[in-house]
C-alpha cells in the first residue's frame, strides 16, 4: 500500500464505528491499532478524498492525516516553541507584567496571521517591554506550561535516533529552558537584551525570522547529511511557514488559517503525541 490514513484523537474517541466509516471512504486495508480507541492507520493504495473523509469523520474530534507509507519515521525533528512546545505565547506573557498585554498579544495574533512583517512586530513589541525587571522573565518561566505530548514527542523521536531542533521567534532565555527540561539536542531564538537589572527594550539583531527558521532546517539536515524528505517541521504561525512546507512532513499544528490551508498536515484536535502516531510508532513505543 502506498499511503496511510492516520486517525489520531484523545483516548475514547477513536472508535469501531468510526474506524468503519473512514476505512470505506479510504478503500483501505484492516486497520492497525497504535492506541487502543486514540490512534490507528489504515493502509490504502490512494490518498483518499479530502472530502469523503470529512464527510466519514463526521465532524468528530478526530484528526485523520494521510502520509506515504514509506520512510514515515523522520529522523529529524524541528519545531516552533510558543503555542507548539508550551501553550503560551511567551511575549504575551512579559507584556502583561508590563501593562501592554492585550496590545501586544494584537500585535502577536497579526505577525503569527501573516499580516504583518514579523521581525518589524518583533521589534516594535520588545520597545514597549523598556525597562521592565528581569525578574519577570522568572514568573513567566515558572508559569509556562508544556503543550500535551510535548515531552514524549522530544524523548521518543531521540530514543529512535532522530536529531531534534527548537527554532524560536521567541527569546534563548526560554528556548534554553525549554532545550533543558525536554532534551532538545539544539535550541535556537532571538536574544532578548537586558543591562542585568532590566529590559532594554530591543532584542539582538539579526533577528531569527522566518527565513532563518528554514536556513536552520536546511542547515541541520545538511549537516547531519538528512535529506529534506526525512525531516518533520511544526508549528502554528506564519513564521513557520517556509520550513513547514521545505521539510517531508509539515504539520500545522493547532494553526492560524494561513498556515493549516499550505501545510501537507493539520493538526487540529490532538497534542503532540499525534506526531508519532502519524510516523507509525505504537504507544508501547513511547519513550518516557
Amino acid at each position: 500500500m502506498s499511503f496511510v490514513l492516520t486517525l489520531i484523537g484523545e483516548p475514547g474517541t477513536v472508535t469501531p464505528a468510526l474506524v468503519a466509516r473512514a476505512r470505506e471512504a479510504a478503500r483501505g486495508c484492516d486497520p492497525i491499532v497504535l492506541s487502543a480507541h486514540e490512534a490507528v492507520d489504515i493502509p490504502c493504495q490512494t490518498a483518499p478524498d479530502p472530502s469523503d473523509l470529512r464527510h466519514a469523520l463526521e465532524a468528530a474530534p478526530v484528526d485523520g492525516v494521510v502520509t506515504r507509507a514509506e520512510r514515515r519515521r523522520k529522523r529529524l525533528l524541528i519545531a516552533d516553541m510558543d503555542s507548539t512546545i508550551v501553550t503560551s505565547e511567551t511575549l504575551d506573557e512579559i507584556a502583561r507584567y508590563a501593562g501592554v498585554g492585550e496590545h501586544v498579544a494584537a500585535i502577536t495574533r497579526r505577525s503569527m496571521a501573516g499580516e504583518i512583517d514579523f521581525s518589524a512586530a518583533l521589534r516594535e513589541r520588545v520597545s514597549l517591554l523598556k525597562g521592565l525587571s528581569v525578574d519577570v522573565l522568572d514568573k513567566v518561566w515558572a508559569a509556562t506550561k508544556f503543550m500535551p505530548g510535548a515531552c514524549e514527542l522530544i524523548a521518543t523521536m531521540r530514543a529512535h535516533g532522530a536529531l531534534t531542533a527548537l527554532v524560536s521567534g521567541g527569546f534563548t532565555w526560554f528556548t534554553g529552558r525549554v532545550a533543558a527540561s525536554l532534551g532538545f539536542d539544539v535550541h535556537r531564538s532571538n536574544v532578548l537584551l537586558d543591562n542585568g537589572a532590566a529590559l532594554l527594550g530591543r532584542v539582538q539583531e539579526p533577528i531569527l525570522d522566518r527565513s532563518a527558521k528554514l536556513a536552520t532546517l536546511r542547515e541541520l539536515a545538511l549537516r547531519q547529511g538528512i535529506p529534506l524528505d526525512d525531516c518533520l517541521a511544526v508549528g502554528d504561525g506564519a513564521n513557520d511557514l517556509d520550513m513547514i512546507r521545505a521539510a517531508g512532513l509539515g504539520v500545522a499544528f493547532h494553526a492560524k488559517p494561513i498556515v493549516a490551508e499550505a501545510a501537507q498536515v493539520r493538526i487540529d484536535h490532538c497534542g503532540l503525541r499525534a506526531l508519532l502516531f502519524m510516523q507509525g510508532y505504537r504507544v508501547e513505543e513511547f519513550a518516557a
